[in-house]
Formats: structure tokens, sequence, C-alpha cells
């Protein structure tokens, strides 16, 4: 347990920010889900549209310290090319 009053202070900011990144990564893993669910559909012009949404959530989670750059940038890629495969498909 934290005994002094900066260790205590500490607990709260970083409970403080625990909660505002849960809320980004959460809200990060919905505009992603929405991309698989018009990948799944097959729909490549809707899947398009999502990923461009989708894509500046996840590079600004990375510039928000959620994510590692490589990380979003490897999640862009891979969801790009699923929607690439739709149009060969």
């Amino acid at each position: 347990m934290a005994n002094t009053r900066s260790a205590k202070k500490m607990v709260r900011k970083i409970a403080r920010r625990t909660e505002v990144n849960r809320a980004r990564t959460s809200r990060m893993r919905t505009f992603i889900r929405k991309v698989e669910e018009a990948i799944a559909s097959g729909d490549q012009k809707a899947s398009r549209d999502a990923l461009n949404v989708a894509e500046s959530e996840i590079m600004r989670a990375s510039n928000r310290g959620i994510l590692h750059k490589n990380t979003a940038s490897r999640k862009v890629s891979r969801l790009s090319s699923r929607i690439k495969a739709l149009g060969q498909a």
C-alpha cells in the first residue's frame, strides 16, 4: 500500500489514466470489429469505408500510447490485405 503523499497521488492518477486507456482501447476494438463484420458480409466498398475510419482510430491509439506504432501498422496492414483478398475472390 502507498505510504507517502506522492505515492497516494500516483495511485489516483494511474487509476484515472487506466480508465481513459480502457475506454480508448474499447473504442478502437469497436471500429476494428465493424471492419471485420463488413469483411464477413463480403462487401468490399463497405469494408474499405469502415477501414478508413478504423485506421484513423488505430493510429490515434498508437499516438496516445495505447498501442505500439508497429502493432498499429500491423493491424491496419492485415485488415487491408483481407479487404484486398475480397476483391480477388
